[in-house]
């Protein structure tokens, strides 16, 4: 709107601006969200305020339990309220796990992107509904910008070169849902494993090579979906192979 002639703001000249805008830009039309996927996104956010909730708790129990005389009737208080926000993430929990008895088509789904290393039920859960099922997601680029793993970098001639680092400007719960999947799958999986060796022995910095392996598994839950299958740890090599034995036969 900045770019515009009229300086003047009103109502009238911003409802203008905002249709040039929609003319000017290939735009999709605005779906409401499906009920299942706006009902878990409601559960798990949710749920990953009451486990914000509970960790600053626990950590009032472990100030409280330093103390030189510790009060015994403020510690029960403290355990009461951590048991009573467990108890609420059990229940959230049993309830998501109703909403998705209630889908087969999304419980079959869900099953197929647990069968990436690292990802099980509840991240599986979130990236749906934060995506709404990838509804409005056209391709892997668009939806790591969406989860904010999108690289950026400021460089201007020789005076301005700033380090490249993820923009953070997304979806906060989904990029904070891969980040336990990132480490359980450079553990167990030799495939996310060599990725991030690889980024690390490039710039000497752990954190570039999670945030790779964060962004390869968001990726590839994206594929399975839109694909309708399932990991397949040897499937690069496959596809290596059958790329290789093509010349082969031609000769």
């Amino acid at each position: 709107m900045r770019t515009l002639d009229n300086k003047t703001v009103t109502d009238k000249t911003c409802s203008v601006a905002i249709a040039q805008f929609g003319l000017e830009r290939k735009l999709d039309l605005w779906h409401r969200p499906k009920s299942i996927y706006s009902n878990l996104q409601q559960l798990t956010r949710e749920r990953d305020q009451i486990v914000f909730e509970r960790t600053m708790v626990k950590n009032h129990l472990h100030a409280e339990k330093s103390e030189t005389e510790p009060n015994e009737s403020s510690l029960s208080g403290i355990n009461t309220r951590i048991k009573f926000l467990n108890g609420q993430e059990k229940e959230i929990k049993k309830e998501i796990g109703n909403w998705i008895s209630t889908d087969a088509y999304l419980k079959q789904e869900i099953e197929n992107i647990c069968t990436i290393p690292g990802i099980d039920e509840l991240p599986a859960v979130i990236i749906l509904a934060e995506t709404n099922g990838f509804e409005l997601i056209r391709n892997k680029r668009q939806l790591t910008s969406y989860a904010a793993l999108d690289v950026e970098e400021k460089q201007s001639g020789t005076l301005v070169k700033g380090k490249p680092r993820i923009s953070k400007s997304g979806n906060r719960h989904l990029r904070k849902a891969m980040h336990l999947p990132g480490l359980t799958a450079v553990r167990w999986d030799d495939n996310f494993r060599d990725l991030y060796a690889r980024i690390v022995s490039k710039n000497g910095i752990k954190m570039k090579g999670l945030i790779a392996v964060q962004r390869k598994l968001l990726e590839m839950t994206y594929s399975i979906f839109k694909n309708k299958c399932f990991y397949e740890k040897e499937y690069e090599a496959k596809r290596i192979d059958q790329k290789n034995s093509v010349p082969a036969q031609m000769a």
